[in-house]
């Protein structure tokens, strides 16, 4: 929406090169781009699904499997509506909206207020949005004609509607929606879990699952996107220790990115001034995205207010019984939310790396070797020599036991190297006639690109060495 400087430009230049790494090496697609692709949903290709699964498997481990408090949950994406009406969702869920007079193009105000320097959230009227975004006005031209005369700023609601059970065809009637965020599921299923499980206050309930938004605009390639996969998990506690047990959760999840790969100057918190009224405090951790810092995970300690809401609408008693106290109250909870998405582009955004080789240069991504989608890549040297790539496969069919790995035998082998250092890969292991021999294959690392011999028997032991420190569980 408006003009970018020289720092911004090279970013973007980054952001480019990275989209076209993920289409070209199968990490990310347009969806359904066949019929010319539908706006800011995507798919993920064979690598991307891999790297998506080994974040999910990598958060499950650190939010469930590593912890006393926490169980699992898997909610349903349809819910009863009523459940958006108590959750604030139906009258409040939306973003200011506003369209320019000239080419009908549509944007959203606050980011572009954001472009500025000036913080528009929730907690604002639309009075308030509307007045900033006039100050500005002068400098503000519409992305699409270059006019800047806009409509009337109104609110615009995120919630996707569906006729699920909608008989009548009336859309107005009944309407039932594709959840706007996983954690209702959760808050809903908080007596459920209570009750047929052992834990007790405080604990938690994480869930992996789509979400659902009708973002007026797209940008930034899959950073904000209509459909969209979140982490989340919700942590019960008394009201008397809520803070502490926040305070204890950002140190937690701060860690986990660092575990991830990431560098600790690539990430920085930022806490909400203006706060909605339930909201006791609200932090976000940022990623150093190619576009800037933007946020990676919300962290919110969010009081009484969300059990308090659905025991109001619903008539259930959402009071938990201290068994050691006897006291009675609502629970209060600080969540943790993160995308999968968003976790997936500061993943590759961290690992994309640019090196002169000699002569030549070469990209690769230095992923973790933990979070890389193929672990290794088992090469014969030729393809027209049965004895070697039957040993090969072999060899493959071992290690994928184990290991995600992938056999490739197209190309030599210096162009084989390329493709995996393209998409992640840590290992590569060659066989040659030496192999046939020596019983010795050659291992290939992908960040010093430093080669050594093997023996095949000892393979096992010598990658359960590397993979050591292992948290996704492939």
């Amino acid at each position: 929406m408006v003009k970018k400087d020289t720092k911004v430009k090279e970013n973007t230049e980054l952001m480019d090169k990275i989209i076209s790494l993920c289409k070209r090496r199968g990490f990310v697609y347009s969806s359904s781009e066949i019929y010319g692709g539908f706006a800011a949903v995507y798919d993920y290709g064979p690598y991307g699904v891999e790297l998506l699964n080994n974040i999910k498997n990598s958060w499950w481990k650190y939010m469930v499997q590593y912890r006393e408090d926490v169980v699992g949950l898997d909610s349903a994406i349809f819910m009863h509506p009523k459940v958006w009406e108590a959750s604030g969702h139906v009258s409040g869920f939306s973003d200011p909206l506003t369209e320019c007079k000239k080419c009908h193009y549509r944007f959203r105000v606050d980011t572009v207020l954001e472009e500025f320097g000036i913080g528009a959230d929730e907690k604002m009227s639309l009075e308030e949005i509307e007045k900033l975004f006039k100050k500005s006005l002068a400098k503000i031209k519409c992305a699409k004609c270059g006019s800047n005369e806009f409509t009337e700023i109104k609110k615009f609601n995120l919630l996707v509607s569906s006729n699920l059970g909608n008989f009548s065809g009336d859309s107005d009637k009944d309407p039932v929606y594709l959840r706007g965020e996983t954690a209702q599921g959760i808050y809903v299923n908080y007596k459920n879990v209570l009750d047929s499980t052992r834990v007790k206050i405080p604990f938690g309930i994480a869930q992996i699952g789509k979400a659902f938004r009708n973002e007026i605009t797209a940008r930034q390639f899959i950073f904000r996107t209509r459909e969209f996969e979140q982490m989340e998990m919700q942590y019960f506690t008394s009201p008397k220790e809520d803070m502490k047990e926040y305070e204890k959760l950002k140190e937690y999840r701060w860690q986990y990115y660092l575990d991830l790969g990431i560098k600790k100057e690539n990430l920085k918190w930022h806490k909400h001034e203006n706060l909605v009224f339930y909201a006791k405090e609200a932090y976000d951790i940022e990623y150093k995205f190619p576009f800037g810092f933007k946020e990676l995970e919300g962290l919110h300690a969010r009081g009484g207010y969300d059990l308090s809401q659905h025991a109001k609408f619903s008539g259930k008693d959402m009071n938990y019984l201290d068994p050691y106290t006897n006291e009675k109250y609502i629970p209060h909870i600080v969540e943790s939310s993160a995308g999968v998405g968003r976790t997936f582009l500061a993943l590759i955004s961290e690992a994309y790396t640019e090196e002169k080789i000699g002569d030549e240069e070469r990209v690769v991504l230095k992923f973790k070797p933990e979070i890389a989608p193929i672990k290794i890549a088992v090469f014969p040297l030729l393809k027209n020599k049965p004895e070697l790539v039957e040993k090969a496969h072999g060899i493959f069919k071992n290690l994928s036991k184990l290991y995600r790995c992938e056999f490739d035998d197209n190309g030599n082998i210096g162009k084989r190297y390329r493709r995996q250092d393209e998409i992640g890969t840590p290992y590569c292991a060659t066989i040659d006639f030496d192999t046939l021999s020596n019983n010795e294959v050659t291992i290939r690392d992908r960040d010093t690109m430093k080669q050594e011999r093997i023996k095949i028997e000892n393979l096992v032991e010598y990658f359960k060495l590397k993979f050591s420190g292992y948290t996704t569980g492939q």
